[in-house]
């Protein structure tokens, strides 16, 4: 699917020539003058990627990061700026731009830096995608099964005793184990055999009183 890039710019000149370059790389360009029409088009078209500009009228790049900051805290936010003060970076960075391109915009480099943005924001989402799927079917019922026979026996277990002592197959006992490790509900330790990996065994933490 092609990538939406929110472009925000008074500069007709700069629309122009970044919506080229955004055909030219087949992402869709969406065009806007001012911070108050790029909000309504980011609203309506959730772009992939804003690029906006510092110097623009009524309400400038650093209100504008503001407000689009407000709608999405993981959209990539690219500045278009002929400042090279460190303070006006400075500043940018802390209400939450991602990026920099200085003027005269060279297509190679905004290219580039567009191109790292979408890899970077297409990790990030695959690393959520993970964390959802990985708790997503816990349980409630199964997680307290093998709770309430870890909280009888204070001592480690092997997936084996508790799939034996449950009745729960080795598969969930070992997918559950796993959710509770990475939620610190047990602790871990390895029983070392002559041959093969460690095996792990669990057992349920206790409060401290």
């Amino acid at each position: 699917m092609s990538k939406k890039i929110l472009i925000i710019d008074d500069d007709k000149q700069i629309l122009f020539a970044m919506s080229a370059i955004c055909q030219y790389q087949h992402w869709i360009p969406i065009t806007a003058t001012s911070v108050k029409e790029g909000i309504g088009k980011y609203k309506k078209e959730n772009p992939d990627i804003v690029l906006i500009d510092y110097h623009l009228p009524v309400v400038n790049g650093i209100e504008g990061v503001k407000m689009l900051r407000k709608l999405d805290e993981d959209v990539p936010i690219i500045v278009l700026t002929v400042e090279e003060d460190q303070k006006v970076a400075d500043r940018f960075i802390e209400v939450g731009a991602s990026d920099f391109a200085l003027k005269p915009i060279k297509a190679p480099d905004i290219i580039s830096r567009i191109n790292v943005h979408i890899r970077f924001k297409k990790s990030m989402e695959e690393v959520t995608k993970g964390m959802e799927d990985y708790t997503k079917g816990i349980s409630h019922e199964t997680l307290e099964i093998i709770q309430n026979y870890m909280d009888r026996i204070d001592s480690y277990h092997s997936i084996n005793n508790i799939a034996k002592a449950t009745g729960l197959a080795y598969q969930t006992v070992h997918r559950y184990l796993q959710y509770m490790e990475s939620e610190e509900i047990v602790e871990v330790s390895y029983k070392y055999g002559k041959i093969g990996r460690p095996q792990k065994r669990y057992k349920l933490k206790r409060n401290e009183i």
